[in-house]
């Protein structure tokens, strides 16, 4: 075939791509809030009926034995989150449709700076059972009143008939709910259509994601296409794409909306964008861990050196929200044995391969620039870094790793004086806003005061914050914002603009904020912390990950006290 003859075959797909997104945009205005939501749940019944091959495939794509623990990770990040999300959201058209608020019945308190607090974990008794001892607000941009928020939540539910047209959205690569999580904000909060196009890494799970989207596809509401990067850019491109969303590299949105080589430079130079259209994003970045020092057992210093480990190795690190910098008191007694059980975290992980293209090039980057590395257990690909500086030009703060590197800058202080240190190194020298990372004692905590800490969290520039949990836990969550910390331009794009996720659809959120128990259960229980969860399943060391995820996403299926028992039986062999 010619490249004539293939350009004119690539520019006809793009043009039947977009013409049915823009039939999809006109059939998915027709469709009133009750029937929106009955196909939410639809998408339940289609993601519980095709979950075992969505694993199966998932596995196969990441080098994964599917009866493995490891395998965990894509039932929970795959057919879990993205239920979990369906359901959430078609609770908010419920009320909706009933002509009740969409934060009905959700509590909001104001917090330091005049913020409204919104409560979006626990929101039900199953949340309560399930994620015992986490709770998640989502803090709104500061001015704004508590009756604004609920006025204004809702979005595009609160107008539904109200197309705003067509949105094509780059899926990503590394976490398999990424792209339909996308494709049903860009349908219920902005009253568009979807037109995905998959990452290549994900195109054997095309066939599993149509059919699960059935209800949405039949109407042309969303799409799915696999494609190379020609027709990607035909389709972005096109005049009858009213929007663009992205998940990936600010190198990759940079491209799209400045265009490359000398076209860049000079659109750069005008300010004028060469895509002109509305661009969203979610891109990553050097997430920091922030440990503050205090007393810590010894069992204390074993699970959370476990925690960081998970930040780092699941899925391999390739994780936009993966911790990257290991911030730890210079003055802390216990520095060296918490590095140490650190190191041995990452070594005892089950081992895995560096499935995602340039991993191991990306390895290799971070050994050749810092001689001091450590190849932690003999590993060809877990790398920990010592001695970073804590302020002026390092590769480990301005470049994403995406693969199984961690780095550990050491700043002078004590519990008092060393979170504020640490928030401002994170501010200034780490790039990205999108997830942030900190664990601290409970006595420590005490010590500060809850509007004492608070005010220190709001210092924290980043889209989600996670005390003593990780910031992934907020992407897994349905009611949660996930996206940077708002204010990023174009020019300066760091982890990306805008948010997805945020089941109640609320117009002003700012970040989320994630809390954790400190300990596991029972030890929770036995140092009096309200927490029944054990050792959760998306950490690495979990033996029971698989099954847990499972047994989670049957419950998903049809909640109700029957199945959890399963659920807890499989989490507490964890």
């Amino acid at each position: 075939m010619s490249t004539a003859t293939t350009a004119s075959h690539q520019q006809e797909r793009a043009e039947q791509i977009v013409a049915r997104a823009r039939d999809g945009a006109q059939a998915w205005a027709g469709v009133p809030l009750k029937r929106r939501g009955e196909m939410l749940l639809e998408l339940v019944d289609l993601v519980d009926m095709h979950a075992q091959e969505w694993v199966r495939i998932a596995c196969e794509i990441k080098g994964i034995d599917p009866d493995s623990p490891l395998a965990g990770e894509e039932w929970t990040s795959g057919p879990w989150a993205t239920m979990y999300y369906a359901r959430a959201l078609a609770e908010t058209l419920e009320r909706m449709e009933q002509g009740k608020g969409a934060t009905d019945g959700v509590g909001m308190r104001t917090v330091t700076g005049g913020r409204v607090a919104v409560d979006v974990l626990p929101h039900s008794i199953w949340d309560r059972l399930l994620l015992s001892g986490f709770s998640a607000q989502v803090w709104c941009e500061p001015g704004v009143s508590e009756q604004q928020v609920r006025d204004t939540a809702g979005l595009g539910a609160l107008s539904p008939q109200q197309s705003s047209g067509t949105c094509a959205i780059l899926g990503a690569g590394n976490i398999f709910s990424i792209a339909p999580l996308d494709a049903l904000y860009a349908l219920f909060a902005d009253n568009r259509s979807a037109a995905v196009k998959l990452n290549p890494i994900t195109d054997p799970l095309l066939p599993v994601l149509q059919a699960v989207f059935a209800p949405f596809v039949d109407i042309g509401a969303v799409q799915f296409f696999s494609s190379d990067l020609e027709l990607g850019s035909m389709v972005i491109e096109h005049e009858g794409i009213d929007a663009v969303h992205m998940t990936g590299s600010a190198t990759t949105h940079d491209a799209i909306v400045w265009g490359t080589g000398e076209q860049a430079v000079a659109h750069r130079a005008a300010g004028t964008p060469a895509l002109t259209k509305p661009v969203t994003s979610e891109l990553g970045g050097v997430a920091p861990i922030i440990v503050v020092p205090g007393e810590w057992s010894r069992a204390d210093l074993e699970f959370q050196a476990r925690h960081v480990a998970t930040m780092r190795l699941h899925n391999s690190g390739c994780n936009c929200i993966a911790g990257q910098i290991l911030v730890v008191s210079s003055d802390w007694a216990q520095k060296e044995e918490f590095l140490d059980l650190v190191r041995d975290a990452l070594a005892t992980a089950p081992k895995r391969p560096g499935w995602y293209r340039g991993l191991a090039d990306r390895v290799a980057q971070a050994r050749e620039s810092y001689e001091q590395h450590e190849a932690v257990g003999g590993s060809a690909e877990r790398t920990l870094i010592t001695g970073l500086p804590g302020e002026g030009d390092s590769q480990a703060y301005s470049t994403e790793y995406f693969g199984p590197v961690l780095g550990v800058t050491e700043l002078p202080g004590s519990a008092q004086g060393f979170l504020p240190a640490a928030i401002d190194f994170a501010n200034e020298q780490l790039s990205g806003t999108l997830g942030a990372n900190v664990l601290i004692h409970p006595d420590q905590l005490r010590d500060l005061g809850s509007e004492g800490f608070d005010a220190l969290l709001a210092d924290l520039r980043y889209g989600t914050i996670a005390v003593n949990a990780w910031s992934g836990v907020g992407f897994l969550l349905p009611l949660a914002t996930w996206g940077a910390f708002p204010g990023h331009t174009l020019q300066d794009i760091q982890s990306g603009r805008g948010v997805v996720h945020n089941g109640l659809l609320l117009a002003h959120p700012e970040r989320t904020v994630v809390r954790g128990p400190w300990r596991p259960f029972p030890r929770s229980v036995m140092a009096g912390e309200l927490s029944l969860t054990p050792l959760p399943p998306w950490f690495v060391h979990n033996k029971t990950a698989a099954s847990t995820g499972k047994h989670l996403v049957r419950f998903l299926a049809k909640p109700g006290l029957a199945r959890l028992p399963a659920v807890f039986a499989s989490a507490l062999r964890g």
